[in-house]
This record gives C-alpha cells, sequence and structure tokens, in this order.
C-alpha cells in the first residue's frame, strides 16, 4: 500500500479542478469522461476536436506523471483477468445509467451544486466503500 502524500493530492486535485473549470469556461462542455470517450466517435466531426485533445492530454499528463523521478508504479497482480473484464464492463455499464462519471458527477456536478449529481456520487461512493470491504476482506483477492 502507498502512503497518503496530501502536497500531491492537493496539487493532483487542484490541476483536476482547474481542467474542469477551463473545460467549462472556455469550451461550455462538462469534463464528465465518460461522456466525452461515450460522445466521441458518434459525435458530429466539429465536436471531435476537443474530445481527441482532452483526452490525449489526459494520457500525455499521465506518461509525463509516470516519467518523473522517484514515481514508480508496479503492476498489482493476483487479479483474475475475467474479473477484470467483467469489473470494467460494469464500470462502463453504471456510467451510462448513472448518466456519467466520477469526474462528471463528483467534480463538474457538485461543483455547480447538481442534487442528481449529489446523490450520484453518494450512491458511487458507498458502493466502492462496500466493493472494496468486498474484496479485501470477504473475498481476499487484494
Amino acid at each position: 500500500m502507498t502512503e497518503f502524500t496530501p502536497v500531491t493530492a492537493l496539487a493532483g486535485g487542484l490541476l483536476i479542478g482547474a481542467s474542469a473549470v477551463l473545460l467549462l469556461w472556455m469550451n461550455g462542455r462538462i469534463a464528465g469522461i465518460s461522456g466525452i470517450v461515450f460522445r466521441l466517435l458518434p459525435s458530429d466531426a466539429t465536436d471531435r476536436p476537443w474530445r481527441w485533445v482532452f483526452l490525449l492530454a489526459m494520457l500525455a499528463g499521465a506518461l509525463a506523471h509516470q516519467s518523473l523521478p522517484g514515481v514508480d508504479y508496479a503492476a498489482r497482480e493476483g487479479y483474475p483477468p475475467l474479473l477484470l473484464v467483467i469489473g470494467g464492463l460494469l464500470v462502463g455499464f453504471g456510467t451510462r445509467v448513472g448518466n456519467g462519471c466520477t469526474s462528471g458527477h463528483g467534480v463538474c456536478g457538485l461543483g455547480r451544486r447538481s442534487k442528481r449529481s449529489l446523490f450520484a456520487t453518494v450512491v458511487f461512493m458507498s458502493t466502492a466503500v462496500i466493493t472494496t470491504y468486498a474484496v479485501r476482506h470477504l473475498w481476499v483477492l487484494a
């Protein structure tokens, strides 16, 4: 398990918040990643470029962070691949059913004081806590 580093956590939160505010301010769009990805291919041609730029910038930021000295991410082992695939599909399904993901509801929606986003955030955070408890203590996979 990694140790909590408040400075990097604060810096990351500020960067996420700033990017969400800038996207809304400059483009009038919500920085909900599931919505950005879902509307990437079937959207009209004029709506695609900013979505690609946003996603590529996210990937570039992750690669840049990983290349910093002292940053080491070891791959987690011991998870059955089938459960990983099922988990990924359930997350994708949940973001469609919930009409958004953690970034859309948790960051942007709460910042806009959306009641729907508050309810969604409470539901997905509760689900995450229960799932983490089950995986770590009941199924002993982690």
